[in-house]
């Protein structure tokens, strides 16, 4: 069964290689993958946010879903997997980015920019077409610059929404009240 999916993984890479390569791609998908590095446009928009009253508990729940993204993808799942990304099996390829030190599955920029974009939709931000634009362009320049399999990026979306709904259903339990308040205390101190 993984040979399945190992195999629908390179003909998918292969198709991405073959039909979007492009120099203007070449150059715009680097800077797109870097505004996912760390989550740094989705902190960005969270401070932006949070800096306002009327959105500051829209900044807070972004925080939580990116917080609990990367302690759910990045500090587990990808080591209890352990993959290995799709460039360690062509060593002649030149990438475009520089070479990502941590396993492959599942995409963290991915997985954070789709928790980002979840908690937007929920609470009908006026950003959610933006987004979601922006998450899916980070989405797909993960698997064009062969940092990523098709899965990867796919579970990552998945992982990232199940986050966004996780935070959007603590808020509305009002579970997470004391947390806002421990956010306030940080970003105040």
């Amino acid at each position: 069964m993984l040979e399945f999916f190992k195999g629908i993984d390179m003909k998918l890479l292969d198709q991405v290689n073959e039909k979007f390569k492009h120099e203007i791609l070449d150059s715009a998908m680097p800077r797109i993958t870097a505004l996912g590095n760390g989550g740094i446009i989705w902190i960005i928009i969270s401070l932006i946010l949070i800096s306002q009253k009327s959105s500051e508990k829209l900044g807070f729940m972004v925080i939580a879903a990116l917080i609990l993204t990367t302690i759910i993808g990045e500090g587990a799942i990808k080591h209890i997997i352990k993959r290995t990304r799709p460039f360690v099996h062509d060593l002649e390829q030149k990438l475009l980015i520089i070479k990502p030190i941590t396993y492959s599955f599942p995409s963290g920029h991915t997985s954070s920019s789709f928790a980002a974009a979840g908690i937007l939709f929920s609470m009908h931000s006026r950003l959610t077409l933006f987004a979601f634009v922006l998450a899916a362009l980070i989405a797909f320049s993960r698997v064009y610059l062969n940092v990523h399999y098709p899965t990867d990026v796919f579970m990552g979306i998945i992982l990232g929404i199940i986050c966004s709904q996780i935070v959007l259903a603590a808020y509305n339990s009002g579970f997470v009240n004391n947390f806002n308040t421990l956010f306030k205390q940080l970003f105040n101190s």
